[in-house]
Parts: C-alpha cells; structure tokens; sequence
C-alpha cells in the first residue's frame, strides 16, 4: 500500500472534528484524507424533520472542514455503489466510518465491507456513537440487561476515555473528487412552510453544541433533578439534537457531567444516567433488533391496539387538538420547534397508546416525522416504554392522568398557554406559530373555540385497564 493513498472517511451521524476515533487514527497515518457524506438508502427513508436539520448538520460541518484545508465530498446514492465509484476515482484504498447500530444501518455497512474487502480494500467501523459498546455491557450470567436500573449499576462507574482532540490540519489529496450541490437535494421539502418556523428553534453544528454543553454545566446541571420536569422551564441540556447527529460525542457530555459531579453539583448524576439511558436504548436495539418495529415483548402481540392512522381521534392527536391540554400543547410544540420536553413525550405517548388504545408504531412513525433530535433507538425504546410493551421494571400497567400531571408539573400553566392559542385574547407568539407551521389543508385557526375531551381521563383509563385485564399475557 503507498504510504500517500487517500483514505476515505465516511461521515455519517459523526459531523464533528473533535472526540472522532476514526478521523484521529486516519489523521495519525500521515496519509491525505478525504471526508465523504452521503445521502444513501438510510437517509432516503428518514422523516421530514430529521432529514432537513441532517441537511443543516451536514451543512454546518463542511464548513468546519474548510477550516482546517479539507472538504466535504457530498454524493447521493446507494452506499455501496457510491464508495465503489470513489475508490475508483480517487484511489484511495483504505475506507473507515463510524460504527452504527440499528438494523437498516447494520445491514448497508454489511453489505458495504462485504464489497469492498472483497476487493482488496481495507474497510470498517470504529465505536464513536456510543459510550458502552452493547457487547461490552453483560450481566452475570453473560446476557444482556433488560432493565435498565441494574444497566446503570453495571456502567455508572466504568472508565471512559478521555475526548480526543480535534485536528488542526487534515492532510488534502492531490485531488479532489467531484462533489454534488446539496440544495440541489432539497433535504427540506418535505417540511414546506414549517421549515422557515422551526428554523428559530434549532442549535446547528459543533461549535453551538460545545456552547451548549457549556452553558448547561455553569448554568443548568445544578438544577436539573427538578427542572427536568417542569415543561415551561429551560431545564435541560437541549443536546439530544446535537448528539443524534454526532455534532458532540456522548465522551464529551460524559466528562463534562463527571466535572460537574466533582464540583458537587447536585444534578450532575442524573444527568449521567440520562446519557446512559440512551446507551441503554442501542444496548437494547443491538440486541433484540426488532426494538424498531415489534413488540419487545412478545406477549403483547395479543393486545388489541387499534392500527388504522385514519381515525379522526388519531388525527386529533396529530393535531393538537384532544381536548387534553397537556398533550395538545406538547404536540404543539413538537411542530413548532421540533422538539418535545420529555415529560410531555410520556404524556402524549401514554395517552396515544392507553387512552385512545393506538398501537404506539403510529406514534413512533410520527415522531420519526416531526422531531430534529429523532434517534432510532431512543425513540422506538420511548414510545414501548410508555406503551407497556418494552422495558420496565413496573410490575402494573402505567396509565399517567394528564390532567394531575399538568397540575403537578404546570401548575401556573405557563405551558400550556404558551402552547394553547385558542381561548386566549392575547395568545403567545409561539402558540400562533403553529398556525403558520401546520400543513395548509389542517383547518385550524387560533379563533378556533378549544375542544372538548375526545377521550376524558376516567373513560380512557377504565377502557384500557378492562382491555388489559382481559387478555392473557
């Protein structure tokens, strides 16, 4: 192998210079590198939301690419295919990316290795996603964990390499290969006037995250066990949309928490176990793939959820519409900002799944939609969480009240107004944003008189406790 071949180094959700194991062995070759990102099969299949804010990632990274002399070279194709053509044009012999963990992933870098080391090439992944890699974290008995408690006892203290630093220089080939425009790609489309409304509310590339990460040690952590659950309040890190990027690596956030917990701030180890928990979820999806589209216990294949998207109740609840103030307002502020506070998500998810008895795919698939900090693995463990059919150490059937929790966790209703337009003479600014953000064909308006329940708690909750009490599980 000449000591001058390129290397090509496939960026994925990676889109940092700093803490990036496979850009720090390909730089510590000496040899010319060449960044590669693709817009393949997996990413074809994304959602609106998460597929524009990609765009943005991608975007902001090749910029920081030119700060330190290289680029990034953008085609759009089938993996396999579009790294075959590369090699072929640049000479490069030797690929590395960054090692991904859901089925649709695992089975494109399969078949991509499987190509390309069969044709002489050195190809492979490095860890950088994750914390634990899921093979590393095994109980007693050599399984892997399936609650998540005796996880965090397993991990909470284990070593975890320092970050890496990021390159000042990455060594140019001679030359570069063609690269494509990605406006010609209208990663957006999908999201039509919505994008010009969740634009406001998007933190983009590695030096906002490192900002962020920062702020929220000085600022946040402190607080964190309580303000976590408090919706109308800024108390958490915000970071899960620069993480399922790769715009900042979890070793980051780790370290960062460790520090925090030396200085003796209060919130600090909560705030590690979150990290934890979304290693947990990739731990869980490594090990039982069919975490993305299948009951994680099998036993609930009985139950009898309701899988038609057509129903006007689940429209309602697309909509913000319920007549549930907690879950309007959460489902409002997903489409305003493209997040959702996690307490509202187990609101929304339990009152889809319990209340209206809605198999959680559809929720799942909606969120897939609507969320810029979408991850996989986070995503499908959240919505069978909250629908009784994945993991959990609770041995009853979880129902939340929406209304005692809006009581519990937005007494003044602080959120919910900023959320809720209608029957409000002066209504919040972002509350009126979501009318300039929903699709055109949603007849909605803030004049709009605020709806009654479709389901009230007690009905919802005597409906589904009779349906689970009466199937055999």
């Amino acid at each position: 192998m000449p000591d001058d071949s390129p290397i090509i180094l496939w960026f994925r959700r990676d889109l940092r210079l700093s803490d990036h194991p496979a850009l720090d062995k390909a730089v510590s070759t000496g040899r010319p590198i060449i960044p590669v990102w693709i817009h393949d099969e997996v990413v074809e299949t994304h959602g609106a939301a998460p597929k524009w804010r990609l765009g943005l990632a991608v975007e902001s990274f090749a910029k920081r690419l030119k700060d330190v002399g290289s680029r990034l070279i953008l085609r759009r194709g089938t993996a396999e295919n579009v790294l075959q053509r590369l090699v072929e044009e640049t000479g490069a012999t030797t690929i590395w990316w960054t090692r991904a963990y859901d089925p649709p992933s695992i089975r494109r870098d399969e078949a991509v290795k499987s190509a390309l080391t069969g044709q002489g090439h050195e190809a492979g992944s490095l860890p950088g996603h994750v914390l634990f890699e899921p093979w590393t974290v095994e109980t007693k008995q050599g399984d892997y964990y399936k609650v998540y408690t005796p996880y965090w006892r397993s991990v909470k203290d284990r070593e975890v390499a320092l970050p890496l630093s990021a390159p000042s220089r990455l060594e140019a080939p001679r030359n570069w290969p063609d690269s494509d425009d990605i406006d010609a790609w209208k990663m957006g489309a999908a999201m039509d006037r919505g994008e010009a409304i969740v634009r406001n509310f998007v933190t983009v590339g590695e030096d906002a995250a490192q900002t962020r990460l920062g702020t929220f040690m000085r600022d946040g952590v402190e607080g964190y066990e309580d303000a976590r659950d408090i919706p109308a309040r800024q108390g958490t890190s915000l970071l899960s949309e620069n993480l399922t990027y790769g715009e900042i690596s979890p070793r980051a956030c780790w370290h960062a928490g460790l520090r925090a917990k030396e200085d003796g701030k209060a919130g600090a180890e909560t705030w590690l176990s979150e990290l934890a928990w979304r290693d947990f979820a990739y731990h869980l999806l490594y090990h039982t793939p069919r975490l993305l589209t299948d009951n994680w216990r099998e036993d609930w294949n009985a139950f009898p959820w309701n899988e038609d998207e057509r129903l006007a109740e689940v429209k309602a609840w697309k909509q913000g519409r319920t007549g549930i103030r907690f879950v309007d307002a959460a489902m409002r502020e997903m489409f305003v900002t493209g997040r959702m506070h996690n307490r509202a998500r187990m609101i929304v998810a339990s009152y889809l799944t319990k209340h209206l008895m809605c198999h959680w795919r559809i929720g799942k698939e909606w969120f897939e939609d609507c969320l810029v900090d979408w991850d996989p693995a986070n995503n499908s463990m959240g919505w069978q969480w909250a629908a009784g059919s994945g993991p959990d150490a609770t041995p009853y059937f979880r129902i939340f009240n929406p209304i005692t929790q809006l009581d519990k966790f937005d007494g003044d209703r602080a959120y919910a107004d900023r959320w809720i337009a209608e029957g409000h003479d002066n209504p919040h600014a972002d509350a009126l944003s979501y009318f300039k953000a929903i699709p055109r064909n949603w007849p909605m308006s803030p004049d709009d008189d605020y709806p009654e329940p479709i389901v009230g708690h007690k009905e919802g909750r005597e409906r589904a406790l009779e349906t689970y009490n009466n199937r055999d599980f």
